[in-house]
């Protein structure tokens, strides 16, 4: 009730969310919520007084923002996205039993998206799956990075990635054209119509990186305060998805689903 909220969206555009970032430090404010990691990197170097709020942020230590998610020892704080990367793997198998090779697609560009690409490169090998990979330096070539894969593998994994998110839509009509089901990281994927996925809920994320806040509102240091990992995972199906790709959804996966897309 008496909290002032400036928002600015940089549009995915690098630069601009350095020039955001001084701006909000001119406007004095008691504090910084930057989402993704290049908003939060900005965020980071223009300021080191202000605290700073971090979501959607894959590894903050990697990223340079936290010395460690347990004592961050810098003004960073706030909320990892970091998927159960290797759960979701075996999502996809448990769907896809007879499945041999499998298809990522990625900006490699995106530090996340490489740590992801790897843990999961890991979790296929130890189910005896073998990945092709396909990068992408924007959504334009998602298209042709697509086209590359399907023919090639019996599924597509998708991670958490500003690129491929933005892009979802395209990817699954590629998909679809080929017959060739996707297992997404967030529920986003699923709403753009990927076959299923187990992965955070960014709503409740967006609550839980809300307290830790309101915690620092009221006096908690950051340098002190855990970065958080989703307490909320959610296991979205697309029954629609699975018509069209004529795929059975196991009776055990449909049981534990928390939403069900029917149409």
């Amino acid at each position: 009730k008496n909290i002032e909220i400036i928002f600015e969206n940089a549009q995915a555009d690098f630069p601009t969310t350095q020039t955001i970032a001084n701006n909000l430090i001119r406007e004095n404010v008691d504090l910084i919520l930057a989402i993704a990691t290049p908003s939060a990197q900005s965020a980071a170097n223009a300021t080191k007084e202000i605290p700073i709020i971090i979501t959607a942020v894959t590894d903050p230590v990697a990223a340079g923002l936290a010395k460690s998610l347990e004592k961050p020892g810098t003004n960073v704080t706030g909320t990892t996205d970091m998927n159960p990367v290797k759960e979701q793997i075996e999502l996809l198998k448990e769907i896809l039993p007879n499945a041999e090779k499998i298809g990522i697609i990625y900006n490699a560009a995106e530090p996340n998206s490489v740590i992801q690409v790897n843990i999961a490169k890991k979790a296929a090998e130890d189910l005896g799956l073998q990945v092709l990979e396909a990068t992408v330096a924007n959504s334009s070539e998602v298209n042709q990075a697509m086209q590359a894969l399907v023919g090639k593998v019996d599924a597509i994994y998708t991670p958490t990635d500003n690129t491929i998110a933005s892009a979802i839509s395209a990817i699954v009509k590629v998909a679809n054209d080929a017959n060739t089901p996707i297992i997404g990281a967030e529920s986003g994927h699923v709403e753009g119509g990927a076959l299923a996925a187990l992965g955070i809920d960014y709503y409740l994320l967006g609550k839980q990186t809300g307290q830790v806040a309101a915690k620092v509102l009221n006096g908690e240091n950051p340098a002190d305060t855990p970065i958080e990992g989703s307490k909320d995972l959610k296991l979205i199906i697309n029954k629609k998805s699975a018509e069209v790709l004529n795929i059975s959804i196991p009776e055990q996966v449909l049981s534990r689903a928390d939403e069900i897309i029917e149409k």
